[in-house]
């Protein structure tokens, strides 16, 4: 400790909270994978073209979001030096699609069940 109550101490690897975040986002990804698969799975019942669309569209969509957060960490990894993290809006946008395809594939599913 030095004089004035901080620690002299630093982090052996100053990139940590873009680390937790990148994995933060993997989880996500995963999640919203998952969620696809089980909204398919259920969608089927309905017709199977919207069982084609949320199996195919929502993993994709998924995989797609996974990598941009793998890019994003690797950028934020180089740029942390500078002590500016530029971010763009295209991993939320990945995100906030795949969950579109997937909650309009349960609203399908819901309204499919109800009417019939």
């Amino acid at each position: 400790m030095s004089g004035d109550g901080t620690s002299d101490r630093t982090a052996a690897d100053q990139g940590l909270q873009p680390e937790r975040t990148a994995l933060a986002w993997y989880r996500t990804c995963l999640s919203l994978a998952a969620g696809a698969a089980v909204a398919a799975r259920y969608g089927g019942s309905i017709g199977v073209g919207w069982a084609v669309v949320l199996g195919v569209t929502g993993p994709v969509l998924a995989l797609a979001a996974a990598l941009a957060a793998r890019q994003r960490y690797a950028s934020a990894r180089r740029s942390l030096a500078s002590g500016l993290l530029a971010t763009d809006g295209v991993l939320p946008a990945l995100a906030a699609a795949t969950l579109g395809v997937v909650g309009l594939g349960c609203a399908t599913y819901v309204v499919g069940t109800v009417v019939s």
